[in-house]
């Protein structure tokens, strides 16, 4: 059972948000799970079950990789094919780097790799925007305190966002991995975070 939004707008955009909610008290669960569990217990079953919340009732293909084209804005993501290697090699990199990249070095890995990648037909930003706040909780040994985490406040204010994610997909296509800018803005958006506890 779906809601298509142009059938139905506003009711669209409530299921939106309590699935929103209800994703995020899955995301603190997970975090805490994986504190105990450690690095490797972030794998593509968390990431499936986040984007199942993320996308209930607005999508019937959530919580499982695209197996069909999709198109964003003027990127092209991999070939539908490809998403379960590209998976794999991103856990690998997280697991390869978890003691060698900062906090931010490897949330901001994770939200652009999973970005460009975009494994899944919807809610690809919601579940790399939790994810991303994972990495960065799980990585520094707790579920970082606030009133409004860092997923929220990317939504706030989108424009440095994209930009940063432009400039990491730029720094691709010239052969380098470079998410410097978009940890940059992931640093200040969790001081400002941390700063309101």
């Amino acid at each position: 059972m779906i809601v298509i939004e142009t059938q139905a707008p506003e009711l669209y955009a409530q299921l939106q948000e309590r699935n929103l909610s209800r994703q995020y008290d899955l995301l603190a669960n997970c975090v805490e799970i994986g504190l105990i569990q450690g690095h490797t217990s972030f794998d593509k079953y968390v990431l499936w079950a986040l984007n199942h919340v993320a996308v209930a009732n607005i999508s019937q293909f959530g919580g499982r990789f695209r197996e069909e084209p999709i198109y964003v804005g003027s990127h092209k993501p991999p070939h539908f094919k490809d998403v379960p290697e590209l998976m794999d090699r991103f856990m690998s990199t997280l697991h390869e780097n978890w003691f060698n990249w900062s906090p931010t070095e490897l949330a901001s890995y994770g939200l652009w790799r999973l970005l460009w990648i975009h494994p899944f037909i919807e809610g690809n930003g919601r579940t790399a925007r939790a994810a991303c706040y994972y990495l960065l909780c799980a990585r520094s040994g707790a579920l970082l305190p606030g009133s409004r985490i860092l997923p929220e406040r990317i939504r706030d204010d989108r424009e440095p966002y994209y930009a940063a994610l432009r400039a990491a997909d730029h720094a691709w296509d010239q052969g380098d991995l470079d998410c410097s800018a978009l940890e940059a803005y992931l640093a200040e958006l969790l001081q400002a975070q941390l700063s309101e506890t």
